[in-house]
């Protein structure tokens, strides 16, 4: 039987603050970026101070690495619709957070987001994204490159190893097997468990560190509580999901139904414009009761109130109403 790990949100939590456990992250960290990480110290940032709600769901650290380049890893467990945003206000903080007053503006850090989501966050199939910026040229197609004077006096190869550089992984959508070594890094994110066999950069040191068994007898108590959490609250975010699908099905199929009415009607009358009126009654019905459903999921979902009117369009009665 395969020998039980510690989920890394929890991981980054507790054990990997330690300076002892640096190798651990710093693997992941070399496997994801593809490029050799030291982290010299890990940083608490103004930007990281949020609620204590907030804080149950998501867990983040900042290191600061040797050549002195920032690197946020944030785990969000349940869904949020902005997520994106908050990924851009994260970085902008740091941006602004460690460039002291007076200084230039080529002392601006190198900053890395990495995002790991246990959630469907926007469309798409991949389990690793990446965005790099670039500037292209709309007419002839070139990349802008950097002179050879910035690149001197910055000591930089091109124009995006300024920008910030986000990765996002939905881990999952990771299926089958890790055949590669940053793939057995997604295997563990997704499963908690790394295989003997496993042989990617931090991976033998997480072996033994992330060991439920290494825990102390507090350790475990308080890993066990945080899991009996995680799994409420998976319970609960699947219930709201189900209902609010539910919901929607029953609304189609009541649109459905109001739409052949309609019809129905229409043909018994004899006239053009009672067909017509039928199916725009239907759809507007069951526009409207789909509209609702969808304000009711996220009002169970603890969204605030002038978020719903933005997603849905209802008036703040309306939704208060619910």
């Amino acid at each position: 039987m395969p020998a039980k790990h510690i989920r890394f949100d929890w991981a980054i939590k507790r054990l990997l603050r330690n300076k002892a456990n640096y190798v651990v992250l710093e693997g992941f960290l070399s496997e994801l970026l593809y490029q050799d990480i030291t982290i010299k110290t890990l940083l608490e940032s103004e930007s990281n101070q949020q609620t204590q709600d907030d804080k149950s769901n998501r867990v983040d650290l900042i290191a600061e690495t040797a050549n002195s380049e920032l690197i946020l890893i944030e785990v969000q467990n349940n869904s949020q619709l902005d997520y994106f945003h908050r990924m851009l206000y994260g970085v902008s903080q740091l941006v602004t957070e460690y460039l002291e007053k007076g200084q230039e503006y080529g002392e601006i850090r190198k900053v890395y987001s990495v995002n790991i989501v246990y959630f469907n966050l926007g469309k798409g199939k991949d389990y690793i994204y990446r965005l790099n910026s670039e500037f292209v040229g709309v007419n002839s197609g070139d990349t802008l490159e950097l002179t050879k004077a910035q690149e001197r006096k910055f000591n930089l190869e091109k124009v995006a190893d300024i920008f910030p550089e986000y990765y996002l992984l939905k881990v999952r959508n990771f299926q089958g097997t890790a055949k590669t070594t940053l793939q057995e890094w997604i295997y563990f994110l997704k499963n908690s468990e790394i295989k003997e066999e496993f042989g990617a950069k931090g991976m033998v040191e997480a072996k033994e560190t992330l060991r439920v068994n290494n825990l102390s007898d507090k350790e475990r108590t308080a890993y066990n509580r945080y899991m009996d959490n995680k799994s409420y609250e998976a319970s609960i975010l699947s219930t709201q999901e189900f209902e609010a699908q539910w919901q929607i099905e029953q609304m189609e199929e009541a649109q459905m139904i109001a739409r052949e009415e309609g019809i129905q009607q229409g043909r018994e009358e004899g006239r053009e414009e009672g067909r017509e009126e039928g199916r725009e009654e239907g759809r507007e019905e069951g526009s409207q009761q789909r509209t609702i459903a969808i304000a009711r999921s996220c009002k169970q979902q603890g969204l605030d109130t002038e978020t719903i009117m933005a997603i849905t369009q209802l008036s703040r009665e309306d939704i208060e109403a619910l």
